[in-house]
Formats: structure tokens, sequence, C-alpha cells
């Protein structure tokens, strides 16, 4: 659907330069999602990986960010593969709707409501967010927590367009059960993509 350069607004690896690839394609359909764009993968043209190479080499970072869309949707096996060989850290982001394919650096696990993980997506995962749209999410949150590894981090996110309402209650949990941290989407504070 689109490639940028700019900087990691969420999770584990905020504030970090990385080169975004968001992929077109997505059944998962959240109702709040931010990028509903990019759902329909008919209007979104193949492009060739050589070309997404010659892009991402005009800047100087070494980290790729896989998103969608729903990235799982396809086999990334090919893509993997190939920006490795190019000395490229891959990360993931997916809803784990469907099966991860593909060998990845960082995979970040946001399970949605609508359409659940894989069990495998949970086995893989380094970090777990969860978006917060009200209270009700904390208890689906600990639910996935639940599932996935031991060396996982866990994050819980404020959904943009409720943020007033839900910082507070997110902040209140957190100190509460430090196991948690804290995503804030950084880059809609700071304007950037």
């Amino acid at each position: 659907m689109e490639e940028f350069y700019t900087i990691q607004g969420e999770g584990f690896h905020t504030g970090k330069a990385a080169y975004f690839i968001r992929v077109g394609g997505c059944d998962v359909g959240c109702h709040w999602c931010d990028v509903k764009e990019s759902w329909n993968s008919a209007i979104h043209p193949l492009t060739e990986i050589s070309s997404v190479l010659g892009n991402v080499q005009l800047y100087p970072t070494k980290t790729i960010v896989v998103t969608g869309g729903e990235p799982t949707g396809y086999n990334l096996n090919f893509l993997t593969r190939f920006f490795s060989e190019h000395h490229y850290s891959l990360h993931l982001e997916t809803s784990g709707a469907f099966e991860i394919t593909g060998n990845w650096h960082w995979i970040c696990l946001s399970p949605k409501k609508n359409m659940h993980p894989t069990s495998s997506s949970y086995n893989k995962a380094n970090e777990l967010k969860v978006i917060i749209h009200n209270k009700n999410d904390f208890e689906w949150a600990e639910i996935n927590a639940k599932k996935v590894n031991s060396n996982c981090t866990l994050f819980l996110q404020p959904e943009w367009s409720n943020r007033n309402k839900t910082i507070p209650l997110i902040i209140d949990y957190v100190m509460k059960h430090p196991e948690w941290n804290i995503s804030l989407q950084t880059h809609k504070y700071l304007n950037i993509p």
C-alpha cells in the first residue's frame, strides 16, 4: 500500500528510525482502525521487491517494519529472506490472525477481539500490544498475556480517538500491575507518519 521512512512511534522500539512497509489487505476489520484504506488489497497494486529495496537504501536505517493492513495474510518467507540477505533487521506488526511466515528479528502481536490470533502467534511474539478502547479491554489484555511466552514484553496502548478517557485508566492499571508497560502513539503527538 505504501512505504515510508519515519520514527517508530509505538511499543518496545519507540523512537527508533525505521523504514515502514505497509501491505494492503486486511480481513480483521477493527472499527477504530486508523488505516481503513489498507483493507482492500485489490486497490493496492503489487510492488517489485527490488524497487522497495532501492527505496529503503536511500535512508541510513537498517530496520524495516512490515505492517498493514494485516501482513500475515501473505506468505512473507521471500520478503524476509530477501531483506535479511541485505542485512536488514526485520520487525513485524500483526494481529496474529493468520499464521506468521518468514524469519523475523522482532514480532509485535496486537490481538483483536473480532479475529483472535493463532496459537503459534503467541509463541513467536516478542511484544504483546493490547489496544485499550474501554475498561473491558483490560480483561482482554490479561487473557492474551497468559498465552504469550515468558520473555514477551507487555504493553497497553490507548486507542487514539478515546485516549483522553483511557490514558488515566491505563496509568492506574499499570501502577497496580507493573508487569505491563504503557505504549503511546508518539508519532501522532509528533505529527509524523
